[in-house]
């Protein structure tokens, strides 16, 4: 009986964690954003550097080209760029492949050209970045305010009018 209660009680500690782990929203404390490294390539742009992009609001999207809820990301994404871009947004697409054939970079071009993308891809084909971010998902949202600091992060899909709200609020605080 005992080692059932174990057993329950682990369980519920996962359901939370998973659960915790999976929302949206702004954290408790900021941490420095890591910098963009182990890249294969860039596309879209020259290669980006976290110290480069400061005072500008910075989203860093994980992503794979397959991943259905990547895709179903990318409107979003790509309509905060339009909308944002000339207030100080900038979007990096961190492209990190789930499958040994999305590592070829003319695949990510073409999948960069088929869904319309005109951001900066970073391609992180060895999970560079990915680890530096201690990242888990497809997709992954983490913004960086004007100063540097990872201050929101959303995984998955939803919460869309949320992450909007929270670059709005970014581009609004001063630098």
């Amino acid at each position: 009986m005992f080692s059932r209660l174990k057993t329950f009680a682990a369980l519920t500690v996962l359901a939370a964690a998973t659960s915790t782990a999976a929302s949206a929203g702004a954290l408790g404390k900021s941490v420095a954003a890591p910098e963009f490294s182990g890249i294969d390539k860039w596309l879209n742009s020259e290669p980006l550097t976290m110290q480069q992009l400061r005072g500008k609001v910075v989203l860093v999207d994980f992503w794979t080209y397959t991943c259905i809820n990547c895709i179903n990301t990318l409107p979003h994404v790509k309509s905060w760029y339009d909308k944002y871009k000339d207030q100080g947004l900038v979007v990096v697409g961190v492209h990190t492949p789930e499958y040994p054939f999305e590592r070829s970079t003319d695949n990510v071009k073409t999948a960069i050209k088929r869904f319309g993308l005109t951001y900066p891809v970073a391609q992180d084909n060895r999970y560079a970045t990915w680890t530096s971010y201690n990242n888990q998902y497809w997709p992954a949202f983490y913004l960086i305010d004007k100063k540097g600091q990872v201050v929101y992060t959303h995984f998955g899909e939803g919460q869309y009018a949320q992450t909007e709200a929270a670059i709005k609020n970014l581009l609004a605080q001063p630098q």
